[in-house]
């Protein structure tokens, strides 16, 4: 990956979506040929020379120490997760790169799994390319499709671009799709080395229109909570709670709890799926059919 080129794309990106009334810019009357700020405004916002923000811009972070970038990242006005990305593509474009932090671990520990299996709602571990690495019983019910998956490990980032099923799982694919690129983003900068995630995006990009469009827009993404809402083809609609938690002794790993509100229609249909997949000892469950439309 080029990341000299993706500083370039992401800083351009960052400039042209911030106007100068937002920026405390005073505004001059005439037509303006660029959207959002000039260069020459950001530099003037970070208190550097034009020359040396065209550079930055141009990739060439070689020197730039990091309350540079943090001065750039203040007056793009980034939010935590984009201000992270920066340091991490300008770290990535130097010569010497950091060894992945992510060595292709391709499932959890099993003291992990006994944290997973011990959570009674559904529970997992991803890493940062979105690879599942681990997940309890329920947590494998419900994304049972995805888990069907017989070209690799199970990814949700693959799942949603290249499944045709999962635009009538999400509730709201568009947002999903989006939130995957960003994720995706972030992660490519976090972690330069990883071949896996190069290949990954790789095959994304070559086979899904959706994800090319999605990519170059540059938008980076670090959620921790948040709704989750899916349509199954069992039980029909579930609305979940999330909360992220990051494993210490596991880099890169992120344990997901779903939580749903007690006596909703989620929880009654959660209960249901939970019944089919772990029926009594001794019986056999009946199988289960889809809902009705």
């Amino acid at each position: 990956m080029d990341y000299q080129s993706e500083i370039r794309s992401f800083l351009v990106s960052r400039r042209a979506q911030l106007s100068p009334e937002q920026a405390g810019v005073p505004f001059h009357s005439g037509a303006r040929r660029v959207p959002g700020l000039r260069r020459e405004e950001v530099a003037q916002l970070a208190g550097v020379s034009v020359d040396y923000y065209t550079r930055l811009e141009r990739g060439k972070t070689k020197g730039a120490s990091a309350e540079v970038l943090e001065a750039i990242a203040e007056a793009l006005q980034l939010d935590d997760a984009e201000r992270e990305h920066l340091m991490h593509l300008a770290q990535a474009s130097r010569p010497k790169r950091r060894a992945s932090a992510n060595p292709g671990r391709k499932s959890v520990r099993p003291a992990i799994q006994m944290v997973l299996d011990s959570v009674t709602g559904p529970a997992y571990v991803q890493n940062g390319r979105m690879d599942l690495l681990g997940a309890n019983q329920l947590a494998r019910a419900v994304y049972s499709q995805m888990l069907e998956d017989t070209t690799g490990q199970a990814n949700f980032a693959r799942f949603n671009f290249l499944d045709p099923r999962a635009r009538e799982f999400h509730y709201n694919w568009e947002q999903t799709a989006r939130n995957s690129v960003a994720l995706l983003h972030a992660a490519a900068a976090r972690d330069p080395q990883d071949q896996d995630l190069i290949n990954l995006i790789g095959q994304l990009s070559t086979q899904s229109t959706d994800f090319r469009t999605l990519w170059a827009s540059h938008n980076v993404l670090r959620y921790r909570s948040g709704v989750k809402r899916y349509h199954h083809p069992l039980v029909g609609d579930l609305s979940f709670g999330f909360e992220g938690f990051e494993i210490a002794t596991d880099p890169g790993q992120l344990l997901t709890v779903l939580t749903v509100e007690p006596g909703s229609p989620s929880a009654a249909a959660l209960n249901l799926l939970a019944s089919w997949t772990a029926p009594a000892r001794g019986a056999v469950a009946a199988p289960p059919q889809p809902v009705a439309e």
